[in-house]
Order: structure tokens, then C-alpha cells, then sequence
């Protein structure tokens, strides 16, 4: 899959994305700032929600425990409190390219991505529960833009249905592997679960970060992640549903660091000689040498035979092309074996 010109896949540079969510309180000024920091800390995008309250929630909706152990009372008022007008996010969108990061954007109704193609995205996102809400899927599906689809608190027969519905959109879409749990513990992470997902689906697969770590894209990166999510908000103390789980702009950064800083480390995953092991694979590596004294003409036994450093002579794994052979001349105790010193 392809963002902006950057290629997500397997192997590939780890994406970040900065999930501004509902973290600017409804303020497009908060926003904006949001947009700044996110950039500024190395993201390759911002992410943010498209909800009309009034389409999201039913007569009976609740809260879930992270909202409420926020403070949160009422869900219809605390979405109201927090939508964004269509303006305000095409703001945000544009802002996002300006500062040369991806805008992406999680609708939440099948009504409102008609409009949200109008707004100008260059990504979409499927929520966690929504894996499962066949008509909001088809509708993101056939916008043609890249989609992810994120998987908390799916099956992974869930997840096998939800991608038969996107209808031959392979080379548009990538899987996070989440855990629906805000903060999620480190002993609930299941970063193993990514390379689970990748190999399963065949798509390249990501982590959407609900722990309170600045270490965790790391790890997901070397469980094979190469899209990462993250919230992103201007106080961790802030009132408000997502702030609590979410990282300060300085711990984003760090975040990214540590994640570029894992891919760097990873490599291609081959195993090979490195040129700068270089001198070390001559150095230290030994070579076959004489254990005591042998005198031109005799032949070498295998009770003549030891190593020794540098390892620029007879190779030490193979003694058996050397034994029964005779010396050329007189050689010392400890000489280091070479092809001239051997008829």
C-alpha cells in the first residue's frame, strides 16, 4: 500500500501516525496545534475522526469504563462537545499537507463518507468495532483510497470477513493489530499478534498503541510492525476521554525516534558477512598451527595440530586437508599454517 508516496509495507520504513482523534476538545485552534506538533515530531500523518453524533449513537448508547473513569457522564454530550464542523477538518487536512504529512481520517457512519471524500483525504480508517459494519466498509472500500482496517477486539474469522467485502482492494489496504483497552497493560500487548496478522491475511500489518509507553513502536517494529498509530495530545492531563492514554508532543517524538531507531537496527533480515565485520572475521578467527616443532620433510599428524590467531592462514575447519601432507621446511612451534609451508 501506498500514502503520499510512501510505501507501506513489510521490510519497509515504519509509518507513524499521529492520531490527533478527539484529543483538540473540539477546538480547531487545538487542532491546528495538534497538526504542528505531529509534524514537528517526525509522523508521516495525522490521523482524526468524522462523526455526526446524532448518526453515531442510539437511544440506548453508553460509555465505555476509559470514558468514564475520565469524567465522562453522558456519551451524546461528550461526542457534541467534541465533533469538528466539515470545514474545520478540511482545515485540518490541508494544513496536514502542507506540512508534507498524510491526512487520514476514521469516519464512523456509511452517511458520512460521501462527505468526507468531499472534505479531501488521503487515507481512511476503519475503527476497531467497526470491522464488522459491512456497510461502512463497502462504502470506504469503494472510494479507492488506501484503507486500514484496525482490529481490536476482533476474531480472526471477523477479520477474514471483514476483508471479503472489499472487493479486490489489496493493494490498498494494511491491518493494525490493537488491543481495545485504553491504557492497554504491557502484559495485554500481544505485539506478537502483528506478524500473526501479516502472515495470515498477507497484508502488510501495523499496531495501533493504546499502551502509555514511548517504547512500544519499537517493539511492535521488531514484532514486525511497519504502520504504528498513536495518540497525540498537548497534556496527558487534559479532561476529556483520550488524553490519559495518549502521549505529549516530546514523548511522541521520542516515540518515532525509538521506532526509526528499531527499523535501523532490524535491517533487510538477511544474514551476511557485513563488510565492517570485516577485521574482526580476520583477526579473531584462527587458523590451523603446529603444536610443537616439525622439520622439513616430515609429515603433519593430527597430534601436531591446534590453532591459533589471525585466521589468514589453513582454515581451521578443515584440519583433514592438511594432515598426512609434508613441510616444505623447518617449522617452529605455534607457526600458523599456510599453503607454501605444506608440499
Amino acid at each position: 500500500m501506498n500514502i503520499c508516496g510512501q510505501n507501506i509495507a513489510q521490510g519497509e520504513r515504519p509509518f507513524v501516525i499521529a492520531e490527533i482523534g478527539v484529543n483538540h476538545d473540539g477546538d480547531i485552534r487545538r487542532a491546528h496545534e495538534l497538526v504542528d506538533a505531529a509534524c514537528d515530531a517526525g509522523a508521516d500523518a495525522v490521523k482524526v475522526q468524522f462523526f455526526r453524533t446524532a448518526l453515531l449513537l442510539g437511544n440506548d448508547a453508553g460509555l465505555a469504563s476509559y470514558q468514564k473513569d475520565a469524567g465522562e457522564t453522558d456519551a451524546a454530550a461528550m461526542l457534541q462537545r467534541l465533533e469538528l464542523k466539515n470545514d474545520e477538518l478540511r482545515e485540518i487536512a490541508e494544513h496536514a499537507r502542507e506540512r508534507a504529512v498524510a491526512a487520514v481520517c476514521t469516519v464512523f457512519t456509511p452517511e458520512l463518507v460521501d462527505e468526507a471524500e468531499e472534505i479531501g483525504f488521503d487515507a481512511y480508517k476503519v475503527a476497531s468495532p467497526d470491522v464488522v459494519n459491512r456497510l461502512l466498509v463497502d462504502r470506504l472500500a469503494a472510494t479507492g483510497r488506501p484503507l486500514i482496517l484496525s482490529t481490536g477486539a476482533a476474531t480472526l474469522d471477523e477479520i477474514e470477513r471483514s476483508l471479503s467485502w472489499t472487493r479486490g482492494a489489496g493493494m490498498r489496504l494494511a491491518l493494525m493489530h490493537c488491543v481495545s483497552a485504553y491504557p492497554t497493560p504491557d502484559d495485554e500487548a500481544t505485539l506478537g499478534a502483528v506478524r500473526t496478522l501479516g502472515d495470515r491475511f498477507g497484508l502488510p500489518a501495523g499496531y495501533s498503541d493504546h499502551t502509555s509507553a514511548t517504547d512500544t513502536g519499537a517493539l511492535a517494529v521488531a514484532a514486525g510492525a511497519c504502520v504504528l498509530e498513536k495518540h497525540l495530545t498537548y497534556s496527558c492531563a487534559a479532561s476529556g476521554p483520550d488524553h490519559s492514554a495518549s502521549l505529549e508532543p516530546a514523548a511522541f517524538g521520542e516515540y518515532v525516534r525509538l521506532a526509526q531507531r528499531a527499523y535501523t537496527m532490524l535491517g533487510g533480515g538477511e544474514k551476511t558477512v557485513l563488510s565492517i565485520e570485516g577485521d574482526v572475521r580476520s583477526l579473531a578467527r584462527q587458523s590451523l598451527a603446529l603444536l610443537h616443532e616439525i622439520a622439513r620433510g616430515d609429515r603433519i599428524t593430527p597430534a601436531a595440530l591446534t590453532t591459533r590467531r589471525p585466521g589468514n592462514g589453513l582454515a581451521a575447519a578443515v584440519p583433514e586437508a592438511v594432515v598426512g601432507r609434508t613441510a616444505t621446511r623447518d617449522l617452529a612451534p605455534g607457526t600458523v599454517l599456510s599453503e607454501e609451508d605444506l608440499a
